[in-house]
Protein backbone atom coordinates (compact mmCIF):
# COMPACT_ATOMS: atom_id res chain seq x y z
CA UNK A 1 0.00 0.00 0.00
CA UNK A 2 1.56 3.12 -1.33
CA UNK A 3 0.49 6.99 -0.88
CA UNK A 4 1.15 10.37 -2.68
CA UNK A 5 0.21 14.05 -1.69
CA UNK A 6 -0.34 16.34 -4.48
CA UNK A 7 1.40 19.56 -3.87
CA UNK A 8 2.27 23.01 -5.91
CA UNK A 9 1.17 21.09 -8.85
CA UNK A 10 2.28 18.09 -8.47
CA UNK A 11 2.40 14.52 -6.93
CA UNK A 12 5.25 13.26 -4.62
CA UNK A 13 7.05 10.33 -4.75
CA UNK A 14 4.66 7.43 -4.00
CA UNK A 15 5.33 6.80 -0.08
CA UNK A 16 5.21 2.52 1.29
CA UNK A 17 2.60 2.90 4.19
CA UNK A 18 2.56 -1.20 4.79
CA UNK A 19 2.88 -4.23 2.74
CA UNK A 20 2.24 -8.21 3.51
CA UNK A 21 1.48 -11.48 1.19
CA UNK A 22 -1.96 -11.90 3.58
CA UNK A 23 -3.61 -9.18 3.06
CA UNK A 24 -7.80 -9.16 1.32
CA UNK A 25 -7.33 -7.54 -2.13
CA UNK A 26 -10.67 -6.65 -3.40
CA UNK A 27 -11.80 -3.99 -6.78
CA UNK A 28 -14.31 -2.39 -4.21
CA UNK A 29 -13.04 -2.82 -0.48
CA UNK A 30 -10.11 -0.41 -0.90
CA UNK A 31 -7.66 0.93 1.53
CA UNK A 32 -7.35 4.59 2.61
CA UNK A 33 -5.12 7.43 3.72
CA UNK A 34 -6.30 10.08 5.62
CA UNK A 35 -4.96 13.25 7.09
CA UNK A 36 -6.21 14.73 10.56
CA UNK A 37 -5.95 17.65 12.22
CA UNK A 38 -2.39 18.82 13.63
CA UNK A 39 -1.31 16.64 9.93
CA UNK A 40 -1.19 13.25 11.66
CA UNK A 41 -2.01 10.23 8.91
CA UNK A 42 -4.07 7.32 9.73
CA UNK A 43 -4.36 4.47 6.89
CA UNK A 44 -6.28 1.18 6.70
CA UNK A 45 -6.18 -1.88 5.01
CA UNK A 46 -7.87 -5.24 4.94
CA UNK A 47 -5.93 -8.61 5.93
CA UNK A 48 -7.35 -12.19 6.37
CA UNK A 49 -7.75 -13.62 9.94
CA UNK A 50 -8.18 -17.03 8.65
CA UNK A 51 -8.53 -19.84 5.42
CA UNK A 52 -12.04 -18.48 4.48
CA UNK A 53 -12.24 -16.73 1.32
CA UNK A 54 -13.97 -13.67 3.56
CA UNK A 55 -12.15 -14.18 7.00
CA UNK A 56 -10.33 -10.61 6.91
CA UNK A 57 -10.08 -7.93 9.81
CA UNK A 58 -9.36 -4.44 9.47
CA UNK A 59 -5.91 -3.07 10.15
CA UNK A 60 -4.89 0.43 10.95
CA UNK A 61 -1.88 2.61 11.17
CA UNK A 62 -1.02 6.00 12.01
CA UNK A 63 2.24 8.31 11.38
CA UNK A 64 3.15 11.50 12.63
CA UNK A 65 5.87 12.51 10.13
CA UNK A 66 4.37 12.57 6.77
CA UNK A 67 4.52 9.23 6.16
CA UNK A 68 8.20 8.77 6.57
CA UNK A 69 7.52 5.66 9.49
CA UNK A 70 4.34 4.47 10.98
CA UNK A 71 3.22 2.70 14.07
CA UNK A 72 2.63 -0.74 14.64
CA UNK A 73 -0.98 -1.76 13.33
CA UNK A 74 -3.78 -2.54 15.25
CA UNK A 75 -7.99 -3.19 14.54
CA UNK A 76 -10.59 -1.23 15.95
CA UNK A 77 -12.47 -4.70 16.56
CA UNK A 78 -11.93 -7.55 18.84
CA UNK A 79 -14.08 -10.49 18.40
CA UNK A 80 -11.57 -12.68 17.01
CA UNK A 81 -14.15 -14.31 14.66
CA UNK A 82 -12.80 -15.45 11.02
CA UNK A 83 -15.73 -13.21 9.19
CA UNK A 84 -15.65 -10.69 6.91
CA UNK A 85 -14.72 -7.05 8.08
CA UNK A 86 -14.25 -4.29 5.73
CA UNK A 87 -15.62 -0.99 3.69
CA UNK A 88 -13.93 1.13 6.38
CA UNK A 89 -14.21 4.65 6.77
CA UNK A 90 -11.77 6.95 8.52
CA UNK A 91 -12.78 10.30 9.41
CA UNK A 92 -11.47 12.83 11.90
CA UNK A 93 -13.63 13.38 14.74
CA UNK A 94 -14.74 16.87 15.98
CA UNK A 95 -13.01 17.11 20.08
CA UNK A 96 -9.74 15.21 18.04
CA UNK A 97 -8.60 11.66 17.36
CA UNK A 98 -9.77 9.40 14.61
CA UNK A 99 -13.51 8.23 13.85
CA UNK A 100 -13.72 4.63 12.33
CA UNK A 101 -17.11 3.32 10.54
CA UNK A 102 -16.55 -0.29 9.06
CA UNK A 103 -19.03 -3.30 7.85
CA UNK A 104 -18.63 -5.87 10.82
CA UNK A 105 -19.52 -9.64 10.12
CA UNK A 106 -19.10 -11.27 13.31
CA UNK A 107 -23.02 -12.29 13.90
CA UNK A 108 -22.71 -14.22 10.56
CA UNK A 109 -20.32 -16.48 12.56
CA UNK A 110 -23.89 -18.18 13.73
CA UNK A 111 -23.96 -19.24 10.07
CA UNK A 112 -21.21 -21.87 10.73
CA UNK A 113 -18.37 -22.03 8.00
CA UNK A 114 -20.54 -21.34 5.24
CA UNK A 115 -20.15 -17.09 5.49
CA UNK A 116 -16.06 -17.99 5.83
CA UNK A 117 -16.44 -19.83 2.19
CA UNK A 118 -18.95 -17.19 0.81
CA UNK A 119 -21.54 -14.75 1.41
CA UNK A 120 -23.75 -16.79 3.36
CA UNK A 121 -27.38 -15.19 3.51
CA UNK A 122 -28.29 -17.70 6.48
CA UNK A 123 -27.28 -17.30 10.06
CA UNK A 124 -26.78 -13.77 11.53
CA UNK A 125 -26.54 -10.80 9.71
CA UNK A 126 -23.64 -8.10 8.51
CA UNK A 127 -23.39 -5.03 10.82
CA UNK A 128 -22.01 -1.58 10.73
CA UNK A 129 -19.79 -0.80 13.79
CA UNK A 130 -18.20 2.70 14.86
CA UNK A 131 -15.03 3.09 16.77
CA UNK A 132 -13.00 6.09 18.28
CA UNK A 133 -9.18 6.69 19.10
CA UNK A 134 -7.73 9.79 21.51
CA UNK A 135 -5.05 11.62 20.84
CA UNK A 136 -3.23 8.96 22.53
CA UNK A 137 -4.21 6.44 19.99
CA UNK A 138 -6.17 4.77 22.66
CA UNK A 139 -9.47 3.49 21.73
CA UNK A 140 -12.55 4.78 23.34
CA UNK A 141 -15.24 3.41 22.07
CA UNK A 142 -16.67 0.29 19.70
CA UNK A 143 -20.33 0.29 19.36
CA UNK A 144 -22.48 -1.04 16.74
CA UNK A 145 -24.73 1.59 14.96
CA UNK A 146 -27.17 -0.98 12.61
CA UNK A 147 -27.47 -4.36 13.13
CA UNK A 148 -28.47 -5.57 9.84
CA UNK A 149 -26.96 -3.92 7.02
CA UNK A 150 -25.78 -5.09 3.22
CA UNK A 151 -23.24 -7.23 3.22
CA UNK A 152 -20.73 -5.28 0.93
CA UNK A 153 -21.21 -1.97 -0.17
CA UNK A 154 -18.90 0.78 0.73
CA UNK A 155 -20.28 3.18 3.95
CA UNK A 156 -19.75 6.66 4.23
CA UNK A 157 -18.59 9.36 6.66
CA UNK A 158 -18.87 13.38 6.98
CA UNK A 159 -18.15 15.92 9.49
CA UNK A 160 -21.04 18.36 10.39
CA UNK A 161 -20.94 21.32 12.48
CA UNK A 162 -23.13 19.09 15.47
CA UNK A 163 -21.06 15.78 14.66
CA UNK A 164 -20.47 13.03 12.45
CA UNK A 165 -23.37 11.88 10.20
CA UNK A 166 -22.62 8.11 8.32
CA UNK A 167 -24.81 6.83 5.34
CA UNK A 168 -24.67 2.96 4.29
CA UNK A 169 -26.58 0.53 2.53
CA UNK A 170 -29.27 -1.48 5.02
CA UNK A 171 -30.67 -4.50 3.92
CA UNK A 172 -34.49 -5.41 5.72
CA UNK A 173 -35.38 -9.18 6.45
CA UNK A 174 -37.45 -9.53 2.86
CA UNK A 175 -34.06 -8.08 1.38
CA UNK A 176 -35.11 -4.15 0.65
CA UNK A 177 -31.61 -2.48 0.24
CA UNK A 178 -31.78 1.26 0.41
CA UNK A 179 -29.69 4.19 1.91
CA UNK A 180 -29.83 5.17 5.41
CA UNK A 181 -28.17 7.39 7.60
CA UNK A 182 -27.33 8.15 11.46
CA UNK A 183 -25.86 10.92 13.28
CA UNK A 184 -24.08 10.74 16.15
CA UNK A 185 -25.19 12.76 19.07
CA UNK A 186 -23.66 13.14 21.80
CA UNK A 187 -22.13 9.73 22.60
CA UNK A 188 -25.04 7.79 20.43
CA UNK A 189 -26.11 7.58 17.63
CA UNK A 190 -29.81 8.24 16.05
CA UNK A 191 -31.63 5.08 14.99
CA UNK A 192 -31.02 4.83 11.30
CA UNK A 193 -33.24 5.97 8.84
CA UNK A 194 -33.92 6.07 4.91
CA UNK A 195 -32.74 9.23 3.16
CA UNK A 196 -35.19 8.09 0.90
CA UNK A 197 -38.20 5.09 -0.21
CA UNK A 198 -36.61 3.54 -3.46
CA UNK A 199 -37.76 0.01 -2.47
CA UNK A 200 -34.67 -1.73 -4.30
CA UNK A 201 -35.29 -5.14 -3.26
CA UNK A 202 -32.60 -7.67 -4.29
CA UNK A 203 -31.78 -10.67 -3.33
CA UNK A 204 -28.10 -10.44 -3.82
CA UNK A 205 -25.07 -7.51 -2.59
CA UNK A 206 -25.00 -4.84 -5.32
CA UNK A 207 -21.67 -3.69 -3.81
CA UNK A 208 -22.64 -0.24 -4.48
CA UNK A 209 -22.60 1.97 -1.51
CA UNK A 210 -23.78 6.17 -0.95
CA UNK A 211 -21.13 8.99 -0.55
CA UNK A 212 -21.46 11.99 2.00
CA UNK A 213 -19.70 15.77 1.77
CA UNK A 214 -20.48 18.25 4.75
CA UNK A 215 -19.97 21.73 5.43
CA UNK A 216 -21.64 23.51 8.66
CA UNK A 217 -25.34 22.04 8.43
CA UNK A 218 -25.07 21.62 5.17
CA UNK A 219 -25.33 17.79 4.05
CA UNK A 220 -25.18 16.25 0.55
CA UNK A 221 -25.37 12.27 -0.36
CA UNK A 222 -25.18 10.47 -3.52
CA UNK A 223 -26.14 7.03 -4.29
CA UNK A 224 -27.66 4.74 -6.67
CA UNK A 225 -30.11 2.38 -7.00
CA UNK A 226 -31.33 -0.09 -9.73
CA UNK A 227 -35.29 -0.22 -9.26
CA UNK A 228 -37.14 -1.91 -12.13
CA UNK A 229 -33.44 -3.53 -13.57
CA UNK A 230 -31.98 0.19 -14.40
CA UNK A 231 -29.28 1.76 -12.62
CA UNK A 232 -29.80 5.65 -11.43
CA UNK A 233 -27.98 8.05 -9.47
CA UNK A 234 -29.99 10.29 -6.99
CA UNK A 235 -28.38 13.42 -4.66
CA UNK A 236 -30.26 14.71 -1.53
CA UNK A 237 -29.47 18.06 -0.03
CA UNK A 238 -30.23 18.78 4.21
CA UNK A 239 -29.53 21.79 5.73
CA UNK A 240 -30.13 20.09 9.37
CA UNK A 241 -26.84 18.33 9.76
CA UNK A 242 -28.30 15.46 8.44
CA UNK A 243 -31.34 15.35 10.29
CA UNK A 244 -33.76 15.43 6.68
CA UNK A 245 -33.18 15.09 3.29
CA UNK A 246 -34.78 17.13 0.80
CA UNK A 247 -36.10 15.40 -2.59
CA UNK A 248 -33.50 13.17 -4.42
CA UNK A 249 -32.44 14.29 -7.40
CA UNK A 250 -31.53 12.00 -10.60
CA UNK A 251 -27.67 12.67 -11.57
CA UNK A 252 -27.07 10.31 -14.59
CA UNK A 253 -29.01 10.56 -18.28
CA UNK A 254 -29.45 7.23 -19.82
CA UNK A 255 -28.55 4.89 -17.11
CA UNK A 256 -25.52 4.13 -14.83
CA UNK A 257 -23.29 1.76 -13.17
CA UNK A 258 -23.65 3.86 -9.56
CA UNK A 259 -20.25 4.46 -8.33
CA UNK A 260 -20.52 7.52 -6.95
CA UNK A 261 -18.53 10.22 -5.36
CA UNK A 262 -19.75 13.91 -4.32
CA UNK A 263 -18.24 17.35 -2.97
CA UNK A 264 -20.08 19.71 -1.49
CA UNK A 265 -18.75 22.97 -2.87
CA UNK A 266 -17.94 26.49 -1.15
CA UNK A 267 -21.18 28.04 -2.59
CA UNK A 268 -23.62 25.44 -1.45
CA UNK A 269 -23.67 23.35 -4.56
CA UNK A 270 -22.45 20.03 -5.10
CA UNK A 271 -19.77 18.06 -7.48
CA UNK A 272 -21.36 14.34 -7.97
CA UNK A 273 -19.23 12.40 -10.19
CA UNK A 274 -20.78 8.56 -11.51
CA UNK A 275 -20.19 6.39 -14.11
CA UNK A 276 -22.40 6.34 -16.66
CA UNK A 277 -23.83 3.84 -19.39
CA UNK A 278 -25.06 5.12 -22.81
CA UNK A 279 -24.78 3.44 -26.06
CA UNK A 280 -22.65 0.41 -24.79
CA UNK A 281 -20.00 2.52 -23.40
CA UNK A 282 -19.08 2.69 -19.96
CA UNK A 283 -17.14 7.13 -18.67
CA UNK A 284 -16.47 8.48 -15.76
CA UNK A 285 -19.04 11.62 -15.19
CA UNK A 286 -19.22 14.80 -13.09
CA UNK A 287 -22.00 17.48 -13.10
CA UNK A 288 -22.97 19.96 -10.64
CA UNK A 289 -26.27 20.50 -8.66
CA UNK A 290 -27.71 23.30 -6.60
CA UNK A 291 -29.55 22.60 -3.56
CA UNK A 292 -33.07 23.46 -5.50
CA UNK A 293 -32.28 20.63 -8.29
CA UNK A 294 -30.60 22.69 -10.56
CA UNK A 295 -28.57 20.35 -12.93
CA UNK A 296 -25.48 21.10 -15.27
CA UNK A 297 -23.89 19.97 -17.98
CA UNK A 298 -22.47 16.52 -17.52
CA UNK A 299 -18.86 16.50 -18.59
CA UNK A 300 -17.10 13.41 -19.14
CA UNK A 301 -13.78 12.73 -17.23
CA UNK A 302 -12.84 9.60 -18.79
CA UNK A 303 -13.71 6.42 -20.86
CA UNK A 304 -13.73 3.36 -18.83
CA UNK A 305 -14.27 -0.20 -19.07
CA UNK A 306 -17.40 -1.12 -17.83
CA UNK A 307 -16.08 -3.89 -15.29
CA UNK A 308 -14.95 -4.25 -12.01
CA UNK A 309 -11.57 -3.34 -13.00
CA UNK A 310 -12.38 0.38 -13.22
CA UNK A 311 -12.73 0.53 -9.52
CA UNK A 312 -14.45 3.21 -8.05
CA UNK A 313 -13.49 6.72 -9.50
CA UNK A 314 -12.90 9.35 -6.99
CA UNK A 315 -13.26 13.25 -6.67
CA UNK A 316 -11.83 15.86 -4.21
CA UNK A 317 -12.71 19.74 -3.49
CA UNK A 318 -9.73 21.62 -3.06
CA UNK A 319 -10.52 25.59 -2.80
CA UNK A 320 -12.08 26.24 -6.41
CA UNK A 321 -10.55 23.41 -8.34
CA UNK A 322 -12.03 19.85 -8.34
CA UNK A 323 -9.32 16.51 -8.70
CA UNK A 324 -9.88 13.51 -10.34
CA UNK A 325 -8.94 10.31 -9.68
CA UNK A 326 -9.51 6.96 -11.42
CA UNK A 327 -8.23 3.32 -12.58
CA UNK A 328 -7.33 3.16 -15.87
CA UNK A 329 -7.01 -0.07 -17.69
CA UNK A 330 -6.93 0.69 -21.34
CA UNK A 331 -2.86 0.33 -21.65
CA UNK A 332 -0.37 -2.65 -20.88
CA UNK A 333 -0.80 -2.31 -17.45
CA UNK A 334 -3.27 -1.02 -14.69
CA UNK A 335 -2.44 2.61 -13.59
CA UNK A 336 -3.97 5.13 -11.61
CA UNK A 337 -4.34 8.57 -13.40
CA UNK A 338 -6.18 11.80 -12.17
CA UNK A 339 -6.74 15.06 -13.60
CA UNK A 340 -7.43 18.86 -12.19
CA UNK A 341 -10.25 21.28 -13.60
CA UNK A 342 -10.91 24.64 -12.10
CA UNK A 343 -14.42 25.48 -10.88
CA UNK A 344 -16.83 28.36 -12.25
CA UNK A 345 -18.75 28.86 -8.32
CA UNK A 346 -22.46 30.02 -9.07
CA UNK A 347 -25.29 28.84 -10.62
CA UNK A 348 -24.90 25.59 -11.93
CA UNK A 349 -26.49 26.51 -15.31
Amino acid sequence: MKFSTFDMGRWSEARLVASGDDWFVNWADVPSVVRLDGGTLAAHWLQKSGTGTYAYDVRLTHSSDGGRSWAAPFTPHHDGTPTEHGFASLFQMPAGGLGAVWLDGRQTATAGAGHAAGHATSGGAMTIRFATYDRAWTQVVDTPIDERVCDCCPTTAAITSEGPVVAFRNRTEDEVRDIFVSRLEGTRWTDPVAVHADGWKLAACPVNGPMLSARGRQVVLAWFTAVGDVGHVYVAFSNDAGRTFGERVRVDDVASQGRVDVELLPDGSAAVSWIELAGGRATFMVRRLSPRGTRSLPVQVAALEGSRTSGYPRIAASGEALMFAWTDTAGARTTVRTAMAALQLGNPE
